[in-house]
């Protein structure tokens, strides 16, 4: 089953290259094998998958849980992605094609760092999803496309080298303990971890948080991800945003195990507090009085990745909420690219000076706009708020008194900067016509198709009902996986 899962969206891709021309049953041929990759990832809730290649191949707790998140988000925007397609003639059909393909690779490749056991594997599927994306980002072939595709793949292929050298460093620090043949298998290093050399694993654990951080978007490594997100199209930003940075996250978390297992934890925890508060400190830094609304999505995400990371760091029932956190994110800042997706369309800008009175001009865009506003800054009944309040307890009852503080400033800051922004966009009216660069200048309502507010509003539903009750199975995988991360 693991296989077909891989299978499935590789067959998808060589037929939108075998048939660059048949653009129905091309986006058709997309749509299909995202809902059945769905099915088959939920089915795994039920009944989990059998382990292949001696254990390379297996779904685990974490897994599961970001295969499931990957795979809601990607059938739910090849949908939103085919409405654009077909709406936007203007075009090369071989481009469109190679766009799908790369979608659908792009799919392969985040599903293989989610079953893969082994840390090598893991570095190659990583590598895959930088070589899938990069040409998603490009797809308009625009000179700032151009420039933020290799800005994404230059500095990535640095994090990745960097990985790489972390893997070395691993393979070093079980020869120096005396361990022959040593094996990179996940459960094989999680058992041996105490006879591991410290100061090598120490030293992998850096250079692999360093280049896996790098992917993740975790400053001071995150400077492609502003332009990648803001440039790319916005179902590709949200599918960069919602599951490419949960796949990096992925790497360091089957990292952390082992250090975990190595008594390293204080360590690790040390440097994950670091890195997420100097992550949201960015955030906070570069959101207030953002210009571009995409852009600000962009350093949201930066933010949200250093609230995982925090989580990380405080251990206990930070795990918890991070985790959740991790859902709640990424179902949010999905739906908020594709409603800025929608503003795109209609504004023909990135600006937030042009973008104006969209409570008129795209009333249930606008509506939703603002519900992911209340999503993505922890208001409550949504999941986020649920998901920051658990990490938050969880510092103060630690005593991390300084570290809550510090994250509550952050949050703040990063709420007066946003929502100036969004209730600028929704409710202010243009003094004059000729300030709007937009197809609307006179507030006149624009077209708003159904496949442009259905996916966006399945994400927002998601999130309002996490918010609210959380099911019995999602709460049992959670748990698992905090007693998995917390080690024995």
């Amino acid at each position: 089953m693991l296989l077909i899962l891989m299978i499935v969206p590789l067959l998808s891709a060589f037929f939108s290259l075998i048939q660059p021309r048949s653009r129905k049953t091309r986006l058709t041929v997309l749509v299909l094998s995202a809902i059945i990759h769905n099915g088959l990832v939920f089915s795994f809730w039920v009944t989990r998958p059998d382990a292949l290649w001696k254990g390379f191949l297996a779904l685990d707790d974490i897994g599961l849980l970001f295969l499931s998140i990957t795979s809601t988000l990607f059938t739910l925007i090849s949908i939103y992605g085919v409405g654009y397609l077909t709406q936007t003639q203007r075009h090369i059909p071989k481009h469109e094609a190679l766009l799908c393909a790369c979608l659908s690779l792009f799919l392969s490749a985040m599903t293989l760092v989610t079953i893969s056991q082994n840390l090598e594997l893991i570095w190659v599927a990583i590598e895959a999803t930088t070589l899938s994306s990069a040409p998603l980002i490009y797809f308009h072939r625009s000179p700032h496309s151009l420039e933020a595709t290799w800005k994404y793949f230059m500095i990535c292929s640095v994090g990745i080298a960097l990985a790489l050298l972390g893997n070395f460093f691993l393979a070093v620090s079980t020869a120096q303990a005396g361990i022959n043949n040593p094996s990179m298998l996940l459960s094989d290093l999680i058992i041996k971890a105490p006879l591991f050399h410290i100061p090598w694993l120490k030293a992998a654990f850096l250079f692999l948080l360093v280049g896996y951080g790098t992917k993740m978007g975790l400053a001071p490594f995150h400077t492609w991800l502003p332009d990648a997100h803001s440039e790319a199209p916005s179902f590709v930003s949200a599918l960069l945003s919602g599951a490419l940075l949960n796949c990096a996250f992925v790497g360091i978390l089957r990292v952390h195990q082992v250090c975990v297992a190595a008594g390293l934890s204080t360590f690790t925890q040390t440097n994950f507090q670091l890195l997420g508060l100097l992550s949201m400190a960015f955030a906070a830094a570069f959101i207030l009085n953002q210009a571009d609304y995409k852009r600000m999505l962009a350093y949201s995400s930066v933010e949200h990745m250093g609230i995982l990371s925090l989580s990380i760091g405080l251990g206990g029932g930070a795990l918890f909420g991070g985790m959740f956190h991790a859902v709640n994110h990424s179902l949010t800042k999905a739906m908020l690219f594709l409603l800025s997706g929608n503003i795109l369309i209609a504004y023909r800008s990135r600006l937030t000076k042009v973008v104006s009175g969209m409570r008129r001009t795209l009333p249930y865009s606008s509506m939703l706009w603002l519900i992911g506003f209340f999503a993505i800054t922890g208001i409550p009944p949504f999941g986020t708020f649920v998901s920051k309040l658990l990490i938050l307890k969880a510092a103060f009852e630690q005593g991390q008194i300084i570290t809550a503080i510090l994250c509550l400033v952050f949050l703040a800051l990063i709420f007066v900067g946003m929502v100036g922004i969004f209730l600028k966009m929704v409710y202010a009216e243009t003094s004059s016509p000729k300030q709007s660069e937009g197809p609307n200048p006179e507030g006149t309502v624009a077209r708003e198709p159904l496949w442009s507010l259905l996916p966006p509003l399945c994400l927002a539903v998601l999130v309002l009902l996490l918010g609210i009750y959380m099911p019995p199975v999602l709460k049992s995988n959670l748990e698992s996986i905090t007693l998995i991360l917390t080690g024995p």
